[in-house]
């Protein structure tokens, strides 16, 4: 298998300059059509950023975390994501984080540590994780925390979904996108939710596109099995004719099956 071309998906979907363009344009013509707090600060680095767009202050705060082989991107090409999750009622937070290689991956799951603790100290209200790709992996790394031992209930995270999400970064090491990751034996172990013990009890969902590479669709199939064996409650799914950029287009879609899914999630207990 070459590992490489299995995990460039910028390769694979040669259209995705003209996708992202209109990821940014959808994501700015959301913040200019709505309110939202912008730029709220959850930690001390530049980009502990996250932008606040409310809808009824009740329930589960959705966390949606942004892509980008955790070495790109940023969350202003993502404040659309937030208008499925409102239209259903829900308050979303789309988070920024510092990239690689100026920190390592285990920095990135501190910082959104970091900003799940903070959302649950500012609003009192537990949270629902949702991520694309990168933000995928680390919704799960959210989910699969003991926040027990940060002080904070396990229930703190009530659910997540992650779409196009990557669970065991170990294939990473062998191409080229570690040379931004710079992950190791034992920090790839140490970064992949896939291997962790699972302290909370919740509804994880795991999406992926159909048409997405095998690496991808085993890594979600992954997932799903790893913590059905663990007796969670976690759905897998694939959803037809998406690949790994159009999968995003999703999620800001009101009536489009990921969004009802998220707010099912939010409504189960």
């Amino acid at each position: 298998m070459d590992l490489a071309a299995e995990y460039n998906n910028r390769a694979l979907v040669p259209e995705h300059p003209a996708i992202i363009a209109r990821w940014q344009q959808d994501a700015q013509a959301w913040r200019e059509a709505t309110h939202h707090e912008p730029d709220i600060a959850y930690g001390a680095r530049p980009r502990n950023r996250l932008d606040f767009f409310p809808a009824s202050g009740r329930g589960p705060i959705v966390l949606f975390i942004h892509g980008g082989y955790w070495r790109s991107l940023d969350k202003a090409h993502f404040s659309h994501v937030a208008r499925g999750p409102n239209a259903h009622g829900l308050d979303v937070a789309v988070a920024g984080y510092t990239l690689c290689p100026e920190v390592g991956v285990l920095d990135i799951i501190d910082e959104l540590r970091q900003c799940c603790l903070f959302l649950h100290q500012r609003y009192g209200r537990p949270l629902l994780v949702a991520g694309h790709s990168a933000g995928g992996h680390l919704a799960a790394a959210m989910a699969a925390t003991d926040w027990q031992a940060y002080g904070q209930p396990t229930g703190l995270i009530k659910a997540g979904l992650s779409i196009s999400g990557l669970f065991d970064l170990r294939p990473l090491m062998a191409t080229p996108i570690n040379d931004d990751l710079r992950l190791s034996a034992a920090t790839a172990l140490a970064v992949s939710p896939l291997l962790w013990p699972m302290p909370n009890r919740l509804n994880f969902d795991s999406w992926v596109g159909a048409l997405e590479s095998r690496e991808f669709l085993r890594q979600a199939r992954s997932l799903a099995a790893a913590w059905q064996g663990l007796g969670l409650s976690c759905g897998y799914a694939e959803l037809e004719q998406a690949n790994h950029f159009t999968i995003g287009d999703r999620l800001c879609q009101p009536d489009h099956t990921i969004t009802r899914r998220l707010a099912a999630l939010a409504g189960e207990s």
